[in-house]
């Protein structure tokens, strides 16, 4: 294995991982990489409230940049100032997260810098984005096609997408998923919550994460254990509101939890766990639920059939949510067969595997070594596709 590589991840809002499923790739990945001996650089976000930031965190160099806290122009002005400053400094091998970020590609390729895009999910199905956000987010996956070395796709829904529409194959690189089995619950006082007493929701308050749908058919439930639902939203308060609105006195909103201790309890410590997210891929939150033992029940879509399998039960609206809610309280001691099961499933998602299959991708960019035998014309799109296919980390 090649090492001494110089390494570029950018796109994203760094880390420490504090926000979502790109922060934690890069956090884990980053730091392997950066162990096995590589130079790894991280572009993040900062505001001017944050001082001093670090420049080094568990081995990777970090670059932070302003950002326009904007919710339309808030990566692309923050990837823009990492691209200028990456021109400058001149790394082996780049991976750009985010296919929002392609019209930066064409400059990255230009300077002669190999690039990977990781494409993640179907941003323009999201409903916080309207006619022309929609648009945007169709273009750039184009543009992401014609313009990356490789693309990585987490989930093999992902991957059936980007070959359907663009005849585009793609890298298979999941997220992982932390094993947790110590047993701990004494946070859950903090909570004033007890072991298998409760639901759990961990989102970001957006509607393609359908709280609103968990929220409503729990209510009409006769569920007697509370639902506590972690998360927030950062530019949409009318939807807050909406779930705030949705829920009774069983429903307990506590906002976003960074303590990643209490959160594991949380995961662990829970009667069921509720996952609505539908665009995503494959979901960093879900990995983490099943990674403790959780049973769960989820968004029936692709992508959590394909983490879940049979462990897993699915709604598709609130009638199947109410009806969940309380099969979950009448049946319980079947509940930590599933969530056995779903650790068990939790174990083909591993961390180590998933680096070292980031680690081969950066060598093959960094020496030109890609099995690219053929570049065509996509019969659907009139772009080129990369002829690539691999299956590194996961399932």
């Amino acid at each position: 294995m090649v090492t001494g590589m110089k390494i570029a991840m950018l796109g994203t809002r760094g880390v420490p991982a504090r926000y979502g499923g790109f922060e934690t790739a890069i956090e884990e990945v980053g730091r392997r990489l950066a162990a096995n001996g590589h130079e790894v650089t991280v572009y993040c976000r900062h505001t001017s409230a944050e001082g001093g930031a670090a420049s080094e965190y568990l081995g990777m160099k970090l670059v932070h940049l302003p950002a326009l806290h904007k919710r339309a122009l808030e990566t692309l002005s923050h990837t823009g100032l990492s691209v200028m400053h990456l021109l400058r400094h001149r790394t082996d091998a780049a991976i750009v997260f985010n296919a929002a970020n392609a019209p930066y590609l064409p400059m990255i390729r230009a300077a002669g810098i190999p690039v990977a895009t990781h494409v993640d999910g179907l941003e323009w199905k999201r409903a916080k984005w309207g006619t022309m956000g929609k648009r945007y987010y169709r273009s750039v996956e184009a543009m992401a096609v014609r313009w990356s070395d490789a693309l990585i796709a987490d989930a093999v829904g992902i991957q059936s997408y980007y070959r359907e529409r663009f005849d585009a194959d793609t890298v298979y690189l999941a997220y992982g998923a932390p094993i947790l089995d110590d047993g701990q619950s004494h946070r859950l006082a903090e909570l004033s919550l007890t072991a298998r007493g409760y639901h759990l929701v961990v989102a970001r308050f957006e509607p393609e994460n359908h709280v609103h749908m968990i929220v409503e058919g729990y209510v009409r439930s006769k569920a007697t254990k509370p639902l506590v639902v972690v998360g927030s939203a950062p530019y949409s308060g009318h939807y807050t509101h909406l779930i705030h609105r949705l829920g009774d006195d069983r429903v307990r909103f506590v906002g976003g939890i960074w303590d990643q201790e209490l959160l594991d309890q949380l995961y662990a410590n829970s009667l069921v766990y509720w996952h609505g997210h539908s665009v995503g891929g494959t979901n960093p939150s879900l990995l983490r639920a099943i990674g403790s033992g959780a049973a769960t029940n989820a968004f029936d879509v692709d992508f959590n059939r394909e983490v879940l399998s049979s462990s897993g039960r699915y709604f598709a609206g609130v009638e199947d949510v109410a009806d969940l809610a309380e099969e979950a309280e009448d049946q319980s001691s079947t509940l930590r067969e599933r969530g056995a099961l779903a650790q068990q499933l939790a174990r083909r998602f591993d961390w180590d595997v998933v680096a070292n299959g980031y680690e081969q991708l950066c060598v093959d960019l960094a020496t030109a070594k890609l099995p690219v035998s053929v570049r065509r014309l996509s019969r659907r799109s009139g772009r080129p596709a990369l002829e690539r296919q691999n299956t590194l980390g996961g399932a």
